[in-house]
């Protein structure tokens, strides 16, 4: 057997975190090189193992690469948040490191076969809980390795992303088995020719079946023609300290740049409206009255844009409930879809998936006391209300399904709001929180994989960079450059047949949660016989 140092096995953990973090969009965009970047850390474990070194080495290394993974491919969340960036960095390479050490458990105590085969499972289990838990952070789901090349990926309209972490976990697997059997066993090559035609169908059958999907799909003939606002407001220092009415004129200025009778719809970003409105009195106020004059200026197209929204209620009603000051009710804050139409009363559709740390303080149902630690990005701070269930807009022209900055990333819910009936997915966002760097970027190309998952046209919205437009087979559209004040418009069609992944949703998630459950209790039962087996 090879032997591997002390030293060697630090720089093999970090060229796996490398190799990651090159292969992730816009840090490095090599996306062929997940395939084989968790190879070193797979063969590091295999020699830890054959060394019967403890298993708390493997911990080490893995939290190593998996550091390196998220600081690399995520470091800009420190430009919004110091303090939150270095607990995401923490507790995310934490999770994935126990994940990397379920499987460890399972193949010491298990067997080697069942170990491999479980690290398929725990891992995308793992993904799975990530988009559901009180602490979702997402972003760096492996099957999110491929929004910037959505030709390779055609098939999410049946598996969602948690089929890409599949695909890249498979090919990495049988490429470090081939490794691992030719430089540590020392067999010859000529021994690996299953092995290696094995991996190659796993890696190039889904590639050549996506790129014949590619560019055979044809979308069907239903054009919307839809107008995206990117108002360029600086969020740290105008968006809450400038008045509202400024910034919906400059939406109206550019809107009427490109407006014109064939105009179906007007979509502006994320919390543009930038005072807190009281759902139930807004049509009252004088705001909504220059909104509405300034849309019938429009030839009355309809607005969908975003803002802060507050409801009363008589009694407690969740956990987003405060209690006013005169002890006469509670309310309830909103990041929230606001929807002008024909109609004399505006629609409402709260944000549901939650930003952690600034929208929504994980756990603080049980331990209130944890809301003194939510971070304020303007607008207010504390957990915000959230819908009891995915909705959609509805009207005689359009249903479609209103998506929040972080909601975009959860292809679940999106899913959900389509097989409610939604013909076109609009997301608004703020992401000039992060500055000009990879997040923005990474944000808007994940707009491709919802487009794909579901066959539905997407129109983008951002205050800043980058705004855009996706067609039904995930390529992106007129993209608008960083810190850019501009508007754009195109031709959408609409679609109403449900894919797949839209009537099902994460069932891969679902299955492997339920497997990785009876794995684990298999696991701790072979440790408890061994440890306690007396001969």
């Amino acid at each position: 057997m090879v032997a591997i140092d002390k030293r060697l096995r630090y720089l093999i953990s970090i060229l796996s975190g490398f190799l990651m973090v090159i292969s992730f969009p816009f840090t490095g965009s090599l996306t062929p090189l997940m395939f084989i970047a968790m190879v070193p850390l797979l063969l590091l474990e295999s020699y830890i193992s054959r060394k019967k070194y403890r298993s708390g080495k493997v911990f080490i290394h893995a939290f190593i690469t998996f550091f390196i993974y998220n600081v690399g491919t995520t470091w800009w969340v420190w430009n919004a948040s110091a303090e939150g960036s270095v607990m995401a960095f923490i507790l995310n390479s934490l999770l994935m490191t126990i994940v990397f050490q379920c499987f460890h458990f399972t193949k010491k105590y298990v067997g080697n076969k069942e170990g491999y085969i479980s690290l398929l499972f725990y891992w995308i289990a793992f993904e799975y809980f990530h988009f559901n838990w009180e602490s979702s952070w997402p972003w760096l789901a492996l099957g999110n390795t491929f929004s910037i090349t959505p030709s390779w990926v055609q098939w999410y309209e049946f598996s969602g992303v948690l089929g890409g972490t599949f695909w890249i976990l498979i090919v990495n697997l049988l490429v470090f088995r081939i490794y691992d059997n030719v430089y540590f066993k020392k067999e010859s090559w000529n021994i690996q020719t299953p092995l290696i035609w094995i991996a190659t169908l796993c890696f190039g059958l889904p590639l050549l079946f996506s790129i014949y999907r590619y560019y055979s799909y044809t979308e069907v003939e239903r054009p919307f023609e839809v107008i995206a606002i990117q108002h360029n407001i600086d969020p740290y220092n105008d968006k809450f300290n400038s008045s509202v009415y400024n910034q919906f004129d400059k939406i109206v200025h550019l809107a009427d740049s490109l407006a014109d009778t064939g105009t179906d719809l007007l979509i502006a970003p994320e919390t543009s409206l930038s005072v807190r409105i009281d759902e139930n009195n807004f049509h009252l106020t004088s705001l909504y009255s220059y909104i509405k004059k300034a849309q019938a200026a429009l030839d009355n197209i309809p607005i969908y844009i975003g803002g802060f929204t507050s409801r009363y209620f008589n009694e407690w009603n969740s956990r987003a409930s405060r209690p006013l000051y005169n002890g006469a009710g509670f309310i309830e804050h909103y990041n929230t879809s606001i929807y002008f139409n024909e109609s004399p009363m505006p629609g409402y559709i709260h944000k549901s998936k939650l930003v952690p740390g600034v929208e929504k303080i994980p756990f603080s149902n049980h331990f209130p006391f944890l809301e003194d630690l939510s971070i304020d990005l303007g607008g207010g701070t504390g957990t915000l209300g959230v819908e009891d269930k995915p909705k959609i807009f509805v009207d005689e022209k359009l249903r479609f399904a209103p998506v929040i900055c972080y909601e975009s990333i959860f292809g679940e819910h999106l899913a959900q709001q389509c097989n409610e009936g939604a013909e076109l997915i609009c997301i608004i966002t703020n992401d000039g929180w992060w500055g000009d760097t990879p997040g923005y970027r990474q944000h808007q190309s994940f707009a491709s994989l919802r487009a794909i998952e579901n066959r539905r046209s997407l129109a983008r919205a951002a205050n800043t960079g980058s705004s855009c437009f996706v067609n039904q087979r995930g390529d992106i559209l007129q993209p608008t450059k960083w810190w850019v004040e501009t508007a754009i418009k195109e031709k959408l069609n609409l679609n109403n047949k449900l894919t797949f992944y839209s009537q099902n949703g994460d069932s891969l998630g679902r299955v492997s949660s339920f497997v990785s459950v009876l794995l684990i209790l298999f696991s701790f039962v072979k440790w408890f016989r061994k440890k306690f087996s007396y001969k």
